[in-house]
Protein backbone atom coordinates (compact mmCIF):
# COMPACT_ATOMS: atom_id res chain seq x y z
CA UNK A 1 0.00 0.00 0.00
CA UNK A 2 1.11 3.60 -0.15
CA UNK A 3 -0.60 6.79 -0.60
CA UNK A 4 -2.48 8.86 -3.28
CA UNK A 5 -3.39 12.37 -2.86
CA UNK A 6 -7.55 13.54 -2.98
CA UNK A 7 -9.41 16.87 -2.58
CA UNK A 8 -10.97 16.58 1.13
CA UNK A 9 -11.30 18.94 4.10
CA UNK A 10 -7.80 20.24 5.42
CA UNK A 11 -7.06 19.82 8.89
CA UNK A 12 -4.72 21.76 10.56
CA UNK A 13 -3.57 25.94 9.66
CA UNK A 14 -5.39 27.94 7.45
CA UNK A 15 -3.65 28.68 4.17
CA UNK A 16 -1.91 32.41 4.23
CA UNK A 17 -1.53 35.00 0.96
CA UNK A 18 1.95 34.39 -0.68
CA UNK A 19 3.01 38.22 -0.01
CA UNK A 20 3.81 37.80 4.08
CA UNK A 21 4.67 42.02 3.82
CA UNK A 22 1.16 42.89 2.81
CA UNK A 23 -1.46 42.90 5.54
CA UNK A 24 0.77 41.11 8.54
CA UNK A 25 0.38 41.02 11.93
CA UNK A 26 0.81 44.32 13.50
CA UNK A 27 2.02 45.53 16.95
CA UNK A 28 -0.10 44.30 19.53
CA UNK A 29 -1.05 40.81 17.07
CA UNK A 30 -3.94 42.83 15.17
CA UNK A 31 -3.68 42.68 11.37
CA UNK A 32 -2.68 45.51 9.11
CA UNK A 33 -5.41 46.67 7.07
CA UNK A 34 -5.02 46.60 3.10
CA UNK A 35 -8.07 48.28 2.06
CA UNK A 36 -10.69 50.35 3.97
CA UNK A 37 -14.18 51.73 2.23
CA UNK A 38 -17.84 52.01 2.64
CA UNK A 39 -20.25 49.37 0.81
CA UNK A 40 -23.96 48.77 0.87
CA UNK A 41 -24.19 45.47 2.46
CA UNK A 42 -28.37 44.25 2.45
CA UNK A 43 -29.50 47.74 3.35
CA UNK A 44 -26.82 49.30 5.40
CA UNK A 45 -24.06 51.37 5.18
CA UNK A 46 -21.20 49.86 6.52
CA UNK A 47 -17.54 50.09 6.94
CA UNK A 48 -15.48 47.44 5.36
CA UNK A 49 -11.90 46.64 5.90
CA UNK A 50 -9.84 44.14 4.14
CA UNK A 51 -6.73 42.21 5.51
CA UNK A 52 -5.08 39.15 4.34
CA UNK A 53 -6.83 36.62 6.71
CA UNK A 54 -10.14 38.76 6.80
CA UNK A 55 -12.63 40.74 5.55
CA UNK A 56 -14.69 42.54 8.24
CA UNK A 57 -17.62 44.89 8.18
CA UNK A 58 -19.56 47.06 10.52
CA UNK A 59 -22.64 49.32 10.23
CA UNK A 60 -21.64 52.70 10.60
CA UNK A 61 -23.53 54.73 13.23
CA UNK A 62 -25.82 57.32 12.82
CA UNK A 63 -24.72 60.24 14.18
CA UNK A 64 -27.02 61.89 17.43
CA UNK A 65 -28.48 65.38 17.36
CA UNK A 66 -25.71 66.59 19.37
CA UNK A 67 -23.19 65.21 16.19
CA UNK A 68 -21.80 62.48 18.24
CA UNK A 69 -22.13 58.93 16.77
CA UNK A 70 -25.11 57.17 18.77
CA UNK A 71 -23.12 54.76 20.94
CA UNK A 72 -26.03 53.15 22.13
CA UNK A 73 -26.75 51.29 19.33
CA UNK A 74 -25.57 47.90 18.52
CA UNK A 75 -22.60 47.83 16.68
CA UNK A 76 -21.78 44.20 15.72
CA UNK A 77 -19.02 43.46 13.66
CA UNK A 78 -19.42 40.85 10.69
CA UNK A 79 -16.45 38.80 9.44
CA UNK A 80 -15.17 35.90 6.57
CA UNK A 81 -12.52 34.32 6.46
CA UNK A 82 -10.05 34.93 3.18
CA UNK A 83 -9.36 31.11 3.25
CA UNK A 84 -13.43 30.35 2.42
CA UNK A 85 -13.81 32.89 -0.05
CA UNK A 86 -13.37 31.13 -3.48
CA UNK A 87 -14.02 33.89 -5.93
CA UNK A 88 -15.03 37.57 -6.45
CA UNK A 89 -16.58 39.12 -9.25
CA UNK A 90 -17.27 42.40 -10.23
CA UNK A 91 -21.48 42.81 -10.02
CA UNK A 92 -23.44 45.06 -12.84
CA UNK A 93 -27.18 45.22 -13.88
CA UNK A 94 -27.22 43.66 -17.28
CA UNK A 95 -30.46 43.61 -20.53
CA UNK A 96 -31.33 40.21 -20.87
CA UNK A 97 -29.34 39.37 -23.91
CA UNK A 98 -26.59 41.45 -22.95
CA UNK A 99 -23.22 39.87 -21.82
CA UNK A 100 -20.82 42.20 -21.22
CA UNK A 101 -20.51 46.11 -20.00
CA UNK A 102 -24.07 47.25 -17.57
CA UNK A 103 -24.23 49.33 -15.07
CA UNK A 104 -21.72 48.52 -12.21
CA UNK A 105 -23.23 48.31 -9.09
CA UNK A 106 -20.47 46.53 -6.72
CA UNK A 107 -18.27 43.24 -6.21
CA UNK A 108 -19.69 39.92 -4.98
CA UNK A 109 -17.76 37.55 -3.05
CA UNK A 110 -18.50 33.84 -3.22
CA UNK A 111 -17.97 32.18 0.45
CA UNK A 112 -17.63 28.43 0.83
CA UNK A 113 -19.78 27.29 4.36
CA UNK A 114 -19.70 24.41 6.22
CA UNK A 115 -21.96 22.48 8.20
CA UNK A 116 -21.46 19.26 9.71
CA UNK A 117 -19.40 17.49 6.48
CA UNK A 118 -21.98 19.20 4.16
CA UNK A 119 -20.18 22.43 2.07
CA UNK A 120 -22.50 24.84 0.85
CA UNK A 121 -21.85 28.20 -2.15
CA UNK A 122 -23.00 31.51 -0.50
CA UNK A 123 -22.68 35.19 -1.95
CA UNK A 124 -22.16 38.16 -0.30
CA UNK A 125 -22.88 41.23 -2.00
CA UNK A 126 -21.19 44.76 -1.46
CA UNK A 127 -22.49 47.45 -3.41
CA UNK A 128 -20.65 50.48 -4.48
CA UNK A 129 -21.42 52.43 -7.68
CA UNK A 130 -17.75 53.69 -7.96
CA UNK A 131 -15.73 52.07 -10.89
CA UNK A 132 -12.29 52.69 -9.21
CA UNK A 133 -13.34 52.19 -5.49
CA UNK A 134 -14.78 48.45 -6.87
CA UNK A 135 -11.84 48.04 -9.07
CA UNK A 136 -9.38 48.46 -6.56
CA UNK A 137 -10.86 46.53 -3.80
CA UNK A 138 -11.39 43.91 -6.89
CA UNK A 139 -7.48 43.48 -7.72
CA UNK A 140 -6.53 43.33 -3.89
CA UNK A 141 -9.31 40.58 -3.27
CA UNK A 142 -8.14 38.59 -6.65
CA UNK A 143 -4.29 38.77 -5.29
CA UNK A 144 -5.23 37.42 -1.94
CA UNK A 145 -6.93 34.36 -3.72
CA UNK A 146 -4.16 33.70 -5.66
CA UNK A 147 -2.12 33.76 -3.17
CA UNK A 148 -3.38 30.42 -1.54
CA UNK A 149 -2.12 26.91 -2.52
CA UNK A 150 -3.81 24.00 -3.64
CA UNK A 151 -6.34 25.93 -5.15
CA UNK A 152 -6.55 24.50 -9.11
CA UNK A 153 -6.76 26.69 -11.95
CA UNK A 154 -7.12 23.87 -15.04
CA UNK A 155 -8.67 20.51 -14.20
CA UNK A 156 -8.73 17.43 -16.77
CA UNK A 157 -12.54 16.16 -16.25
CA UNK A 158 -13.52 12.90 -16.64
CA UNK A 159 -17.41 12.18 -16.92
CA UNK A 160 -18.97 8.55 -17.15
CA UNK A 161 -22.45 8.64 -18.77
CA UNK A 162 -23.45 5.31 -17.58
CA UNK A 163 -23.01 5.84 -13.98
CA UNK A 164 -25.87 5.03 -11.94
CA UNK A 165 -29.37 5.91 -13.91
CA UNK A 166 -27.12 7.81 -16.40
CA UNK A 167 -26.92 10.58 -13.54
CA UNK A 168 -23.13 12.14 -14.24
CA UNK A 169 -23.48 14.07 -17.17
CA UNK A 170 -26.67 15.70 -15.43
CA UNK A 171 -24.73 16.23 -11.91
CA UNK A 172 -21.46 17.65 -13.50
CA UNK A 173 -23.23 20.15 -15.74
CA UNK A 174 -26.04 21.32 -13.58
CA UNK A 175 -23.90 21.16 -10.50
CA UNK A 176 -20.09 20.71 -11.05
CA UNK A 177 -19.63 23.10 -14.13
CA UNK A 178 -20.93 26.11 -12.43
CA UNK A 179 -19.11 26.19 -9.63
CA UNK A 180 -15.32 25.58 -11.49
CA UNK A 181 -16.68 28.52 -14.29
CA UNK A 182 -17.52 30.65 -11.14
CA UNK A 183 -14.26 29.74 -9.16
CA UNK A 184 -12.61 30.97 -12.61
CA UNK A 185 -11.22 26.99 -13.25
CA UNK A 186 -10.35 25.72 -16.89
CA UNK A 187 -11.93 22.38 -17.84
CA UNK A 188 -11.21 20.11 -20.45
CA UNK A 189 -13.45 17.75 -20.59
CA UNK A 190 -13.59 13.64 -21.68
CA UNK A 191 -16.86 11.97 -21.96
CA UNK A 192 -16.11 8.21 -21.35
CA UNK A 193 -17.49 5.66 -23.92
CA UNK A 194 -16.31 2.01 -22.85
CA UNK A 195 -15.00 0.35 -19.57
CA UNK A 196 -11.32 1.30 -19.88
CA UNK A 197 -11.60 4.13 -22.29
CA UNK A 198 -10.44 7.02 -19.08
CA UNK A 199 -7.45 4.27 -18.38
CA UNK A 200 -6.71 4.66 -22.19
CA UNK A 201 -6.74 8.13 -22.18
CA UNK A 202 -4.70 8.53 -19.41
CA UNK A 203 -1.66 6.70 -20.81
CA UNK A 204 -1.60 9.40 -23.74
CA UNK A 205 -3.16 13.08 -22.25
CA UNK A 206 -0.32 15.50 -21.83
CA UNK A 207 -1.01 15.95 -18.26
CA UNK A 208 1.60 18.46 -17.44
CA UNK A 209 -0.92 21.69 -17.92
CA UNK A 210 -3.41 20.29 -15.40
CA UNK A 211 -3.39 21.30 -11.54
CA UNK A 212 -5.39 17.87 -11.12
CA UNK A 213 -7.78 15.37 -12.80
CA UNK A 214 -11.43 15.22 -11.80
CA UNK A 215 -14.08 11.94 -12.25
CA UNK A 216 -17.62 12.81 -12.37
CA UNK A 217 -18.94 8.88 -11.94
CA UNK A 218 -19.18 5.72 -9.47
CA UNK A 219 -16.34 3.91 -7.13
CA UNK A 220 -15.54 1.60 -10.86
CA UNK A 221 -14.67 4.86 -12.36
CA UNK A 222 -13.26 6.41 -9.83
CA UNK A 223 -10.68 3.26 -9.32
CA UNK A 224 -10.36 3.21 -13.13
CA UNK A 225 -8.77 6.78 -13.05
CA UNK A 226 -6.71 6.37 -9.90
CA UNK A 227 -5.28 3.06 -11.31
CA UNK A 228 -4.42 5.31 -14.75
CA UNK A 229 -2.79 8.05 -13.31
CA UNK A 230 -0.51 5.65 -11.16
CA UNK A 231 0.21 4.02 -13.56
CA UNK A 232 1.01 6.48 -15.75
CA UNK A 233 3.50 8.05 -13.31
CA UNK A 234 5.01 4.43 -13.33
CA UNK A 235 5.32 5.06 -16.94
CA UNK A 236 6.46 8.08 -16.81
CA UNK A 237 9.19 7.12 -14.13
CA UNK A 238 10.42 4.28 -16.99
CA UNK A 239 9.42 1.67 -14.18
CA UNK A 240 8.44 -2.25 -15.11
CA UNK A 241 4.76 -1.32 -15.28
CA UNK A 242 4.40 -5.52 -14.43
CA UNK A 243 6.65 -6.12 -11.46
CA UNK A 244 6.67 -2.47 -8.93
CA UNK A 245 7.77 -2.95 -5.59
CA UNK A 246 7.73 0.65 -4.91
CA UNK A 247 5.72 2.82 -6.94
CA UNK A 248 6.61 6.87 -7.65
CA UNK A 249 3.62 9.38 -6.60
CA UNK A 250 0.71 10.21 -8.94
CA UNK A 251 1.82 13.40 -10.73
CA UNK A 252 -1.69 14.92 -10.16
CA UNK A 253 -4.20 14.89 -7.12
CA UNK A 254 -7.81 13.56 -7.85
CA UNK A 255 -10.64 14.90 -7.58
CA UNK A 256 -13.86 12.59 -6.68
CA UNK A 257 -17.46 13.62 -7.56
CA UNK A 258 -20.12 11.47 -6.91
CA UNK A 259 -22.10 10.12 -9.11
CA UNK A 260 -22.99 6.29 -8.47
CA UNK A 261 -25.05 4.12 -6.73
CA UNK A 262 -22.93 3.09 -3.67
CA UNK A 263 -19.90 6.33 -4.12
CA UNK A 264 -17.94 4.73 -1.29
CA UNK A 265 -14.99 6.46 -1.97
CA UNK A 266 -16.61 9.49 -2.08
CA UNK A 267 -18.40 8.99 1.24
CA UNK A 268 -15.58 7.84 3.20
CA UNK A 269 -13.40 11.22 2.04
CA UNK A 270 -16.44 13.83 2.36
CA UNK A 271 -18.74 12.12 5.28
CA UNK A 272 -21.00 12.87 2.55
CA UNK A 273 -22.56 11.58 -0.92
CA UNK A 274 -22.97 14.94 -2.05
CA UNK A 275 -22.09 16.31 -5.31
CA UNK A 276 -21.41 20.38 -4.30
CA UNK A 277 -19.67 19.16 -1.53
CA UNK A 278 -17.16 17.09 -3.25
CA UNK A 279 -17.00 19.86 -6.09
CA UNK A 280 -15.99 23.15 -3.11
CA UNK A 281 -13.35 20.54 -2.01
CA UNK A 282 -11.81 20.58 -5.11
CA UNK A 283 -12.17 24.28 -5.61
CA UNK A 284 -10.62 25.18 -1.82
CA UNK A 285 -7.57 22.85 -2.47
CA UNK A 286 -8.36 20.59 0.31
CA UNK A 287 -6.14 17.97 -0.20
CA UNK A 288 -5.69 14.41 1.22
CA UNK A 289 -3.45 11.42 1.47
CA UNK A 290 -5.20 8.59 1.16
CA UNK A 291 -3.73 4.84 1.42
CA UNK A 292 -3.72 2.90 -1.65
CA UNK A 293 -2.69 -0.97 -2.74
CA UNK A 294 -0.85 -2.57 -5.21
CA UNK A 295 -2.64 -5.97 -6.16
CA UNK A 296 -0.65 -8.55 -7.55
CA UNK A 297 -0.93 -11.88 -9.22
CA UNK A 298 2.82 -13.92 -9.09
CA UNK A 299 3.14 -12.74 -12.65
CA UNK A 300 2.38 -9.39 -13.23
CA UNK A 301 0.21 -6.09 -11.53
CA UNK A 302 -3.44 -6.42 -11.97
CA UNK A 303 -4.10 -2.69 -10.51
CA UNK A 304 -3.69 -0.40 -7.89
CA UNK A 305 -6.82 0.39 -5.65
CA UNK A 306 -8.02 0.85 -2.32
CA UNK A 307 -10.24 -2.55 -1.04
CA UNK A 308 -10.57 -5.84 -2.61
CA UNK A 309 -12.84 -8.70 -1.66
CA UNK A 310 -12.88 -12.56 -2.28
CA UNK A 311 -15.39 -15.23 -1.74
CA UNK A 312 -18.92 -13.69 -1.05
CA UNK A 313 -18.51 -10.32 -2.25
CA UNK A 314 -16.57 -11.25 -5.30
CA UNK A 315 -19.19 -14.10 -5.81
CA UNK A 316 -21.76 -11.59 -5.71
CA UNK A 317 -20.54 -9.38 -8.12
CA UNK A 318 -19.86 -12.41 -10.63
CA UNK A 319 -23.91 -12.48 -10.90
CA UNK A 320 -25.04 -9.20 -10.73
CA UNK A 321 -22.22 -8.27 -13.60
CA UNK A 322 -24.34 -11.33 -15.78
CA UNK A 323 -27.48 -9.34 -15.05
CA UNK A 324 -26.41 -5.69 -15.77
CA UNK A 325 -29.80 -5.55 -17.75
CA UNK A 326 -31.32 -5.64 -14.64
CA UNK A 327 -31.69 -1.64 -12.86
CA UNK A 328 -29.06 -1.29 -10.28
CA UNK A 329 -30.47 -1.77 -7.35
CA UNK A 330 -32.58 -4.51 -8.18
CA UNK A 331 -29.49 -6.21 -9.57
CA UNK A 332 -27.76 -5.91 -6.30
CA UNK A 333 -30.47 -7.30 -4.37
CA UNK A 334 -31.07 -10.47 -6.48
CA UNK A 335 -26.94 -10.80 -6.60
CA UNK A 336 -27.03 -11.02 -3.16
CA UNK A 337 -30.00 -13.39 -2.28
CA UNK A 338 -28.86 -15.59 -4.96
CA UNK A 339 -25.61 -15.78 -3.44
CA UNK A 340 -26.60 -16.29 -0.20
CA UNK A 341 -29.21 -18.96 -1.13
CA UNK A 342 -26.01 -21.28 -2.21
CA UNK A 343 -23.89 -20.04 0.72
CA UNK A 344 -20.52 -21.58 -0.09
CA UNK A 345 -16.95 -21.40 1.73
CA UNK A 346 -13.39 -21.43 -0.12
CA UNK A 347 -10.59 -23.51 1.23
CA UNK A 348 -7.71 -20.84 1.10
CA UNK A 349 -5.07 -20.05 2.47
CA UNK A 350 -4.34 -16.08 3.92
CA UNK A 351 -0.47 -15.67 4.43
CA UNK A 352 1.12 -12.63 6.65
CA UNK A 353 1.04 -14.78 9.62
CA UNK A 354 -0.67 -17.60 7.92
CA UNK A 355 -3.69 -18.81 8.19
CA UNK A 356 -5.92 -21.69 6.73
CA UNK A 357 -9.43 -23.25 6.08
CA UNK A 358 -12.96 -22.32 5.15
CA UNK A 359 -13.57 -19.07 4.41
CA UNK A 360 -16.86 -17.16 3.15
CA UNK A 361 -15.47 -14.30 2.66
CA UNK A 362 -12.30 -12.44 2.51
CA UNK A 363 -11.88 -8.80 2.88
CA UNK A 364 -8.60 -6.18 2.42
CA UNK A 365 -9.62 -2.77 2.98
CA UNK A 366 -6.77 0.39 3.08
CA UNK A 367 -9.50 3.16 3.70
CA UNK A 368 -12.61 2.82 6.16
CA UNK A 369 -15.18 2.08 2.91
CA UNK A 370 -18.25 4.30 4.30
CA UNK A 371 -21.57 3.96 2.03
CA UNK A 372 -25.31 4.80 2.91
CA UNK A 373 -25.52 0.72 3.45
CA UNK A 374 -22.31 0.86 5.70
CA UNK A 375 -22.49 4.03 7.82
CA UNK A 376 -19.62 3.37 10.44
CA UNK A 377 -17.84 1.44 7.21
CA UNK A 378 -16.70 -1.85 5.88
CA UNK A 379 -13.80 -1.53 7.49
CA UNK A 380 -14.26 0.91 10.54
CA UNK A 381 -11.19 0.66 12.39
CA UNK A 382 -8.75 1.51 9.27
CA UNK A 383 -7.98 5.18 8.54
CA UNK A 384 -7.75 6.94 5.51
CA UNK A 385 -3.53 7.25 5.34
CA UNK A 386 -2.66 5.35 8.70
CA UNK A 387 -0.07 2.86 6.59
CA UNK A 388 -1.68 -0.09 7.05
CA UNK A 389 -4.94 -2.16 6.18
CA UNK A 390 -7.50 -4.19 7.17
CA UNK A 391 -8.24 -7.87 6.94
CA UNK A 392 -11.48 -8.96 7.78
CA UNK A 393 -11.68 -12.83 7.53
CA UNK A 394 -15.21 -14.66 7.98
CA UNK A 395 -14.58 -18.35 8.35
CA UNK A 396 -17.31 -21.32 7.49
CA UNK A 397 -20.33 -20.44 9.44
CA UNK A 398 -24.03 -21.42 9.02
CA UNK A 399 -26.16 -19.00 6.32
CA UNK A 400 -28.20 -17.15 9.07
CA UNK A 401 -25.03 -16.44 11.42
CA UNK A 402 -23.90 -15.30 8.09
CA UNK A 403 -26.64 -13.17 7.76
CA UNK A 404 -26.82 -11.72 11.24
CA UNK A 405 -22.62 -10.18 10.32
CA UNK A 406 -24.29 -8.95 7.31
CA UNK A 407 -26.81 -7.17 8.95
CA UNK A 408 -24.85 -5.55 11.33
CA UNK A 409 -23.21 -3.24 8.82
CA UNK A 410 -26.47 -1.08 8.84
CA UNK A 411 -26.59 -0.76 11.82
CA UNK A 412 -24.00 0.72 14.67
CA UNK A 413 -23.19 -3.12 16.56
CA UNK A 414 -20.11 -4.11 15.79
CA UNK A 415 -20.09 -6.20 12.62
CA UNK A 416 -17.05 -8.24 13.94
CA UNK A 417 -18.43 -9.24 17.20
CA UNK A 418 -18.42 -12.81 16.29
CA UNK A 419 -16.81 -15.82 16.40
CA UNK A 420 -16.56 -16.86 13.09
CA UNK A 421 -14.95 -13.09 12.33
CA UNK A 422 -10.86 -12.06 12.99
CA UNK A 423 -9.86 -8.79 11.86
CA UNK A 424 -6.20 -7.78 11.83
CA UNK A 425 -4.15 -4.21 10.71
CA UNK A 426 -1.54 -5.53 8.07
CA UNK A 427 0.57 -4.08 5.59
CA UNK A 428 1.55 -7.02 3.15
CA UNK A 429 -1.03 -10.12 2.41
CA UNK A 430 -1.33 -12.45 0.19
CA UNK A 431 -4.23 -15.29 -0.58
CA UNK A 432 -4.20 -17.98 -2.28
CA UNK A 433 -7.85 -20.10 -3.23
CA UNK A 434 -6.94 -23.85 -2.46
CA UNK A 435 -9.57 -25.29 -4.09
CA UNK A 436 -12.66 -24.96 -6.44
CA UNK A 437 -15.94 -22.55 -5.13
CA UNK A 438 -19.56 -22.75 -5.66
CA UNK A 439 -22.00 -25.70 -6.34
CA UNK A 440 -23.96 -27.19 -9.41
CA UNK A 441 -26.54 -24.15 -8.75
CA UNK A 442 -26.92 -21.98 -12.22
CA UNK A 443 -25.76 -19.04 -11.57
CA UNK A 444 -22.08 -20.94 -10.59
CA UNK A 445 -21.79 -22.41 -13.92
CA UNK A 446 -19.55 -19.13 -14.28
CA UNK A 447 -17.60 -19.37 -11.81
CA UNK A 448 -16.83 -23.09 -12.11
CA UNK A 449 -15.53 -22.24 -15.75
CA UNK A 450 -13.01 -19.63 -14.12
CA UNK A 451 -11.87 -21.57 -11.15
CA UNK A 452 -11.14 -24.49 -13.78
CA UNK A 453 -8.35 -22.24 -15.49
CA UNK A 454 -7.18 -21.76 -12.01
CA UNK A 455 -9.02 -18.43 -12.05
CA UNK A 456 -10.88 -16.43 -9.54
CA UNK A 457 -13.68 -14.22 -9.13
CA UNK A 458 -12.06 -11.43 -6.93
CA UNK A 459 -13.99 -7.94 -6.74
CA UNK A 460 -11.06 -4.80 -6.22
CA UNK A 461 -13.18 -1.67 -5.62
CA UNK A 462 -16.57 -2.75 -7.51
CA UNK A 463 -14.90 -4.07 -10.52
CA UNK A 464 -14.55 -7.62 -11.28
CA UNK A 465 -11.25 -8.97 -12.28
CA UNK A 466 -10.79 -12.71 -12.92
CA UNK A 467 -6.58 -13.23 -13.79
CA UNK A 468 -5.56 -14.59 -10.69
CA UNK A 469 -6.02 -17.38 -8.47
CA UNK A 470 -3.57 -15.80 -6.09
CA UNK A 471 -3.44 -12.31 -5.19
CA UNK A 472 -0.72 -10.58 -3.17
CA UNK A 473 -1.44 -7.05 -1.64
CA UNK A 474 1.48 -4.72 -0.72
CA UNK A 475 1.01 -1.60 1.20
CA UNK A 476 3.82 1.04 0.99
CA UNK A 477 3.89 3.69 3.13
CA UNK A 478 6.94 6.08 1.31
CA UNK A 479 4.73 7.28 -1.79
CA UNK A 480 1.23 8.63 -1.30
CA UNK A 481 -1.67 9.05 -4.06
CA UNK A 482 -3.48 12.32 -3.45
CA UNK A 483 -7.42 12.85 -3.11
CA UNK A 484 -9.21 15.89 -3.72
Amino acid sequence: MFRETLYMTRRGAAPRARDPQRGGEAAGGEETPLLRGIFQIGKRSCDVVLSARQLRWSPIQPESRGGDSNMNLPCKEEFVEMKDIFSVKLKRRRFVGQKKGGVLLGITVFVCLKKENKLKDSAINFNNVSEDHCHSWFRCLKEILNGFPNRPKSLKVFVNPNSHKREATRVYYEQVAPLFKLADIKTDVAVTEYEGHALSLLKECELHSFDGVVCVGGDGSTSEIAHGLLLRAQMDAGRDTDHILSPVRAPLPLGIIPAGSTNVLAHTLHGINHAVTATLHIIMGYIQPVDICTFSSPSKLLRFGFSAMFGFGARTLALAEKHRWMPSNQRRDFAVIKTLASLKYADSKVQWHTIQGHFLNVSIMAIPCLCSMAPRGLAPNTRLNNGSMALIVVRNTSRAEFIKHLKRYASVKNQFNFPFVETYAVQEVKVQPRTKIGCNTEENVYLHATSAEGNYPWNIDGDLMEEASEVHYIVQEKNSCQVE
